[in-house]
């Protein structure tokens, strides 16, 4: 029997399509996705992986169902790992803290209601601290677009498994970026939505106020799709909220004083972004992005790192040499915070979040590049601080400002490297975001999926 290795170039709504008019099945897809997952190898992505009788099992529920009765009928999904799925172990990428879970995340829950087939667990940076996807005794995923470019994080896996059409859609955590740095370093889609808009109950929480579980895809519309799922109260997270969705709307605001760490093609690219933006926007208004630097720069270098280590202390205490050297640096700067530097921190922060509800009083939208430049796996072995700062440079601010964030590709640099760019609107503006996304920078430029012949 010939399976086809080939991407899903169709995406969850071209396999909707496909499976209820009938020229497609499940288990087709099923072994489509196991063989590339094959032949792929050893490409740390994933950290485990359903059986394949039990994914087989699914698919055979599945083909017993009405493929229109469930919106997400037969959808291969990727969940990172700091995200519950019963039946796997819950690992952060720190085999010391693996836990087996009783019960699905409240997100995976509804994948599944909606008739998703989970694949399996993928790789993160550990205990979702860290940008660039290579803090992991797991391994480290490249970037599809090769190179040895890293594929960004804390959601490497799932965002490498969407780029690399192994799966349609994943989900990954975003407290920082790490919903949106490896969609970019991987030219793929990623949506983090407003704080509390998809439950995240049954995830590890790495900063808890401020976590958002992700949507990786390959277009807008299957995120769209996908938040549909997800969106709605989650009665087991605390932090769980619903609110209007906000008016559409494209008058842009254009950072006026943007640092692409010197890096001219980065630069080139995202203002040719910015052109095609504007030219089909309604309006748009400059503004200075310092303020939001400001706020993102509270994250890594305020009181918010006392919030990761109350998460992790007793584990830290217990068993210090397991967790790598650069993640526990990273979590135990929390201890140096008193409750002063706090109420401090908080009082700043909502200044900042009115002068940015006076930037969105005149506009819809921020436009923004989503990193300023791109490293090699190379150099974050070297320096694996430094450049995880520069990664989240337009990106750590968002979850402190209460904002929602889509972020999509928008071609690649000169030197083939690829770019980025990022929609903000405040929260509850996702319907927003997605409809700005078609309207104001088509084509999305998707990464470049590998071509593997067919396999007997």
């Amino acid at each position: 029997m010939q399976i086809a290795t080939a991407a899903l170039p169709d995406g969850v709504l071209g396999l909707r399509s496909a499976y209820r008019a009938g020229t497609l099945r499940p288990r087709e897809v099923v072994d489509g996705m196991l063989a590339r997952i094959a032949a792929r190898g050893a490409d740390a992505v994933w950290i485990s992986v359903a059986p394949a009788a039990e994914l087989r099992e699914r698919a055979a529920e599945l083909e017993r169902l009405d493929p229109a009765a469930l919106p997400l009928y037969g959808i291969p999904v990727a969940i990172k790992d700091n995200i519950d799925v019963a039946g796997f172990p819950t690992t952060a990428a720190c085999p010391a803290f693996a836990y087996p879970p009783a019960a699905d995340a409240g997100a995976v829950r509804r994948l599944r209601e909606a008739g998703a087939v989970v694949v399996g667990k993928t790789n993160l940076d550990q205990f979702a601290t860290g940008l660039n996807g290579g803090r992991s005794p797991y391994g480290v995923p490249e970037s599809v677009f090769g190179g040895d470019l890293i594929s960004g994080g804390s959601s490497s896996g799932s965002a490498v498994a969407v780029a690399a059409g192994i799966v349609p859609v994943a989900l990954g955590t975003d407290t920082a970026g790490s919903g949106r740095v490896p969609a970019a370093l991987n030219g793929v889609v990623g949506l983090k939505p407003t704080r509390g808009l998809v439950g995240a109950s049954g995830v590890v929480p790495a900063c808890r106020s401020l976590d958002c579980v992700s949507v990786f895809t390959r277009d807008v519309a299957d995120a769209a799709a996908v938040l549909c799922v997800l969106a709605g109260p989650d009665p087991d997270d605390p932090w769980s909220r619903t609110g209007p969705s906000l008016p559409p709307g494209l008058t842009l605001a254009l950072p006026e004083d943007l640092d692409f760490e010197g890096d001219a093609a980065m630069r080139a690219a995202f203002e040719a972004a910015a052109d095609r933006a504007v030219a089909r926007a309604p309006g748009f208004v400059r503004t200075s992005v310092e303020p939001l630097r400001e706020a993102g720069d509270l994250l890594y270098g305020g009181p918010w790192l006392a919030e990761r280590l109350t998460a992790l202390e007793d584990f830290l205490a217990a068993h210090p040499e397991e967790v790598l050297p650069v993640t526990r640096a990273v979590v135990e700067q929390g201890a140096a915070f008193s409750a002063v530097d706090v109420f401090r921190a908080r009082h700043r922060l909502q200044e900042l979040r009115a002068w940015t509800d006076r930037l969105f009083a005149a506009t819809d939208l921020l436009l923004l590049p989503t990193v300023p430049t791109t490293f090699t796996r190379a150099d974050l072995a070297a320096e694996p601080v430094g450049p995880n700062l520069v990664l989240g440079r337009y990106t750590q601010f968002t979850n402190l400002l209460d904002l929602a964030a889509l972020a999509v590709p928008a071609g690649t640099t000169a030197d083939g490297r690829p770019c980025g760019v990022t929609l903000v609107g405040p929260a509850f503006s996702e319907d927003r975001l997605l409809a700005a996304a078609g309207a104001l920078l088509p084509p999305l430029v998707p990464a470049p999926v590998p071509s593997i012949p067919e396999v007997s």
